[in-house]
């Protein structure tokens, strides 16, 4: 695993992007894994601007993301799809075709999951993963207890995890469950990077990064995985003690 501190959460945020766009210019058909949540806007803010500006190509693109609420179609302002159009997919030259999420509301949720597993493998999996952690360990929505094994499934929300992102649903109620890769699925993937902000995250990443893999943190089975990268900015690197340092900046 290899950690890049740097000085700003918007040092922090320009290393991803550029990580990102490397890979995207690196192969004619590369496959990204997406993340959504507030950590992510102002990475997907700097890629647009990258595209408008520096021509950063997203038409040979292809990309999964995480995960989904259940129960959401995708017009709903609330899901991810939308998330990701509006941040994303509609501002660059990204066919959308290419561009998939789990259906949150697919009839049956289960077969929903299987295909979508079916689809990363017939993609030829996934390149690139980035990744935010939640502040109960989870990446995705793989809440504790996740088995590093486990593959994309149906998810009950934890209580924490639904008092976050709550306030984001207004008046309207917010689904209790979602469908998500699992921590297998993520571990699948080629190459994996994580991004982690401010002050809130130091405590979580801290056991992320130097604690025990357990399923208690299901970020911590990224220590697991051969090309894991983590980029903090500073105030999320302060309750590290003896992992692996290095300033990027």
């Amino acid at each position: 695993m290899e950690v890049l501190i740097q000085s700003s959460t918007a040092a922090a945020v320009e290393l991803v992007a550029e990580i990102i766009a490397r890979e995207v210019q690196a192969s004619p058909r590369p496959v990204l894994g997406l993340a959504t949540g507030r950590t992510m806007e102002s990475v997907y803010a700097r890629l647009v601007k990258m595209h408008h500006a520096e021509r950063l190509d997203f038409s040979g693109c292809r990309t999964f993301n995480l995960d989904e609420y259940a129960g959401l179609p995708g017009a709903d302002n609330h899901s991810y799809r939308h998330y990701m159009n509006r941040l994303l997919f509609h501002q660059v030259n990204i066919d959308l075709r290419n561009t998939h999420l789990p259906q949150g509301d697919a009839p049956d949720l289960a077969a929903e999951c299987e295909r979508y597993e079916r689809l990363i493998h017939e993609a030829g999996g996934i390149d690139l993963q980035l990744l935010g952690i939640g502040q109960s360990g989870h990446i995705g929505f793989n809440e504790p207890p996740s088995e590093a094994t486990s593959r994309t499934r149906l998810v009950m929300l934890a209580p924490e995890t639904v008092r976050q992102n709550a306030p984001l649903f207004g008046a309207d109620k917010m689904p209790s469950q979602a469908i998500t890769m699992g921590v297998g699925t993520i571990l699948a993937s080629k190459k994996c990077l994580l991004l982690a902000t401010g002050e809130s995250k130091a405590d979580i990443v801290s056991r992320a990064i130097e604690g025990p893999v357990t399923t208690a943190v299901p970020a911590s089975a990224l220590q697991l995985h051969p090309h894991c990268t983590v980029v903090l900015d500073e105030a999320a690197a302060s309750a590290l003690t003896g992992a692996p340092r290095k300033r990027f900046d």
